[in-house]
């Protein structure tokens, strides 16, 4: 097979990357490109390495959500959660340095350096139900979503905190984010109606 010569080449990938904002490996072999181009087009400043097999045009800002766009690129079955899906929604006051996702049993996480990440483990309905995408710099990242997340406190409240799980209930009902019927329901789903109950009720 006649391969494009190297000035296509990279013209190919530098297309990719204008399109997808954050450029994978994979996304480069999948065009045919030998990746050693990825390698000239950062030594050319062409190109900005944003991590492990990650690739972005050097004139994309970041937004403050990339490290999400990027955990998810490595973890296509992983849903954000906990404190980062607060962050998502704008609920509360936390600013987690971490990346919090949820894996199923079993899934090995993905070796990243940064940004950093913090897994917990969730299976059957608690992984797949309230479930959103969003979009972040191209990349499509399944996060939970409001109400589910607010549970999902409760439901590791020994891991990051009752203060901040009542703190994400109040703002969530404030803000208008999460309605009484869908908090309820997804206690039922994580098993912490009992649990949430008196709080649900001093906010209803």
């Amino acid at each position: 097979m006649k391969r494009n010569p190297p000035q296509t080449q990279e013209q190919a990938v530098l297309r990719l990357a204008r399109k997808r904002r954050l450029l994978r490996t994979a996304d480069v072999a999948a065009l045919g490109v030998p990746t050693v181009v990825l390698t000239r087009l950062v030594r050319s400043g062409k190109l900005a390495r944003q991590g492990r097999g990650l690739y972005c045009l050097p004139e994309h800002r970041p937004s403050a959500l990339r490290s999400l766009a990027e955990v998810s690129l490595r973890a296509p079955r992983g849903v954000v959660c906990l404190l980062s899906a607060l962050r998502v929604h704008e609920i509360g006051t936390q600013a987690p340095f971490e990346v919090w996702l949820a894996l199923p049993p079993g899934v090995i996480p993905p070796r990243v350096g940064s940004p950093a990440l913090r897994v917990v483990r969730m299976s059957g309905k608690s992984l797949t139900e309230g479930v959103e995408h969003i979009e972040i710099e191209g990349v499509g990242v399944p996060v939970f979503n409001a109400a589910k997340t607010v549970a999902d406190c409760f439901k590791y409240r020994n891991k990051i905190g009752l203060d901040v799980a009542l703190e994400g209930l109040r703002e969530a009902r404030r803000a208008r984010k999460a309605s009484m019927d869908d908090l309820w329901r997804y206690a039922r789903i994580c098993r912490v109606a009992n649990v949430m109950r008196p709080y649900l009720e001093a906010v209803a």
